[in-house]
């Protein structure tokens, strides 16, 4: 589906809310998203820009999510701010900090009048970025959740049945080891973002709290608590498997030597982002199949409901009613089923939308794509709980780099599971009483 065949769908909505610009009004948008992905975002710009003659909306690639983020809080300061900025949900807390630098999207909406229901995006993608009363604060625009890949073939060559992706950790290592003795593979797993995948979506996944305060929705004033048996007992195991070639390490970060492990065949799973969905297919020669993520069937609450990634749009103060409409109206198009479905369809992106989903449904897309409901699924196995809604830590991004070090030296067989996870929490709260102290 191609984005200039959707525009007219949407242009009564939007030219409802342009009337309100005299004369051709700019909105400038920086954003992080290079290669293909920019490519699809900048063809939504122009079909919005085509559809309308009273707002023009100017992407502009800034880097990666951190450079996005730290240099539209710097152009703020410097009184050089775009319109709108595109922040990682790790970035809400520094956002919501940023006293006076945001507008958020349902006082936005307000203000213009905007014709906006909020109940209409899905709870499981909203909460992250609702204030305590429900609120948004910020507009949900790419949204995605960590799901397994497989290598049917290797399965098959293995003897296991290609449908059948394991669902329990011990179906992980069962499957591996079997995989490994068969010769189809010379290991089992690998994963992109420990710290997303394997230590905040594995910790709600399980029911486990990752803070306290409700994951740091509650306040400045929350500690990290990852350090508990459940985590304790999945680093340990990761150390264990990556010792006997079960396992194998990705990298830090997003982990950039686990993709072409698994694209090669060289790794029979691969956890990551289900927004990896078209690189994982445009990449690989090989049957993929999809399926959630392990869980400990020991553990009481689990499966829970794993939580997303990617990010949202926020609103920068300063501009003027024209810019903040021709804002409103461009946002009321994001939000259109016809956008969000495209979207979805296109990226691996969840729907963020009941909307967007149910037309997805009436297209055929997930019956002419096995598996492409799963990170759905997943992400609405449960009502979220305290534990399961999502994380909202101040200098977050910080702990994440303390995460992947802890992590390595973990590996390196420098520090126990147990003593990797218990610095991660001081040095982790420690950024986060730093954080507190210069925004309390």
């Amino acid at each position: 589906m191609k984005f200039s065949k959707i525009a007219a769908a949407t242009a009564a909505s939007v030219l409802a809310l342009s009337a309100q610009a005299s004369a051709q009004t700019q909105i400038d948008w920086w954003h992080a998203m290079g290669g293909e992905l920019g490519e699809i975002l900048e063809g939504i710009t122009d079909d919005f820009n085509a559809m309308q003659s009273d707002y023009v909306v100017v992407p502009s690639y800034r880097g990666t999510y951190t450079e996005t983020m730290t240099g539209a809080i710097a152009a703020f300061r410097a009184g050089e701010q775009p319109d709108i900025v595109q922040v990682f949900e790790v970035g809400t807390g520094t956002m919501m900090a940023a006293e006076g630098a945001i507008v958020p999207v349902y006082q936005l909406m307000e203000d213009t009048g905007a014709d906006f229901d909020p109940d209409a995006f899905l709870p499981a993608v909203v909460g992250y970025y609702a204030d305590p009363e429900g609120n948004m604060l910020s507009m949900p625009f790419n949204s995605s959740t960590p799901i397994m890949y497989y290598n049917k073939d290797v399965f098959e060559a293995a003897g296991l049945d290609p449908e059948q992706p394991p669902e329990t950790w011990a179906q992980v290592e069962e499957f591996s080891r079997q995989i490994m003795d068969a010769g189809a593979a010379e290991c089992g797993f690998t994963t992109g973002w420990v710290s997303w995948a394997q230590l905040e979506n594995f910790s709600a996944w399980h029911n486990q709290p990752i803070g306290t305060l409700q994951n740091g929705f509650g306040g400045l004033e929350t500690e990290l608590t990852v350090n508990g048996d459940v985590q304790v007992r999945h680093w340990d195991n990761l150390a264990s498997w990556q010792e006997d070639g079960v396992f194998r390490y990705g990298g830090p970060g997003g982990g950039d030597d686990a993709p072409p492990a698994f694209y090669a065949g060289e790794c029979a799973m691969y956890m990551n982002s289900s927004a990896s969905r078209a690189g994982v297919l445009n990449n690989t020669d090989f049957e993929v199949g999809f399926g959630m993520l392990p869980y400990y069937d020991d553990v009481d609450g689990a499966p829970q409901n794993s939580i997303i990634g990617g990010a949202t749009l926020w609103v920068l103060a300063g501009g003027s009613d024209e810019e903040q409409a021709g804002v409103a109206a461009f946002f009321n198009y994001l939000a259109s089923a016809e956008v969000q479905a495209a979207w979805h369809q296109e990226t691996g992106y969840l729907p963020i939308t009941q909307a967007a989903y149910d037309l997805s449904t009436e297209q055929g897309y997930y019956e002419a794509n096995p598996g492409s409901e799963v990170s759905i699924e997943q992400m609405t196995l449960n009502e979220p709980t305290e534990n399961s809604r999502g994380l909202r830590f101040g200098n977050y991004v910080q702990i994440r780099n303390v995460i992947d070090e802890e992590f390595q030296r973990l590996l390196s067989g420098d520090v126990d599971a147990q003593g990797a996870l218990d610095a991660v929490v001081e040095r982790g709260n420690a950024l986060i009483r730093d954080f507190e102290d210069a925004n309390g």
